[in-house]
């Protein structure tokens, strides 16, 4: 199974991006999906997740401006990011976590991560 992420790129303070997260590979039964960012100099912080049943948590400082939401295509998820400001700039890494159902193995599995900018 493999987890790739993309959408990330370059906006301006105020503007929007959408980043998608989706799964390959094997058959795979998604129970969480999980928005994590790094900027420069920084650890890693988790900004949104979403459960298999549907309930979600947010990093306080995104609150009201970014939105996790499951895409039409299974095991897609989808980060919604308004009134981006500088601060979001980070790399944006995408984490699944669930079963591969041909093995019955549970796994935890990292993106490569999408930049995003955020500059005048």
């Amino acid at each position: 199974v493999q987890v790739v992420e993309s959408g990330g790129g370059l906006v301006r303070p105020g503007g929007s991006l959408r980043l998608s997260c989706a799964t390959s590979g094997s058959a795979f039964e998604m129970s969480l999906m999980v928005w994590y960012r790094q900027a420069p100099g920084k650890q890693r912080e988790l900004v949104a997740l979403l459960r298999n049943d549907d309930s979600t948590n947010y990093l306080g400082a995104v609150k009201g401006r970014f939105t996790i939401s499951r895409g039409s295509a299974k095991n897609t998820v989808h980060l919604e990011m308004n009134s981006l400001k500088p601060e979001d700039t980070a790399k944006y890494y995408c984490y699944a976590e669930g079963l591969v159902t041909e093995t019955s193995t549970s796994v935890g599995i990292w993106g490569q991560g999408t930049l995003v900018t955020v500059s005048s």
